[in-house]
């Protein structure tokens, strides 16, 4: 026999707490690892993305997908370029060399990062956030 459900306020407010279950749960900084050492992997990552090294895919889990996004245009703009200027993918190591960190909230951190390489030095600046037990890039803009 089915079982009837519920109507009005009772059935908006159940589907809004089982739709926020699924939705990406905040976590204390306490509880995840330390976010300089993430810091200086994921942009060491983003660095090696731009320079056509590694796969974007790779980054994937630790991003958001508005940020993925980003990161897969510019890897592939910057690829483009190369191609048309026929140059070879560099193979440069980066090297990070400050990180500044700041915690606006419990579970948030914003950084800049110097980073050089052979030629180039940029400065990057993100924000990551603890999601789902572990950090995630939320936003990042390269300079």
């Amino acid at each position: 026999m089915p079982v009837p459900l519920p109507r009005g306020p009772a059935r908006t407010s159940a589907a809004v707490r089982s739709e926020s279950s699924f939705a990406p749960q905040r976590t204390s900084s306490e509880h995840l690892p330390s976010a300089e050492v993430f810091t200086r992997n994921v942009v060491r990552g983003v660095l090696e993305v731009f320079a056509g090294v590694r796969e974007a895919e790779q980054l994937a889990r630790w991003t958001t997908e508005e940020v993925y996004r980003a990161i897969v245009v510019r890897a592939g703009l910057a690829a483009r370029a190369r191609s048309a200027r026929r140059m070879p993918t560099p193979r440069d190591v980066h090297q990070i060399r400050s990180v500044h960190l700041f915690s606006p909230s419990d579970g948030v951190v914003e950084a800049t990062v110097i980073a050089s390489a052979r030629t180039r030095t940029r400065a990057i600046a993100l924000r990551v956030e603890g999601l789902d037990g572990r950090w995630r890039v939320t936003a990042l803009a390269l300079l």
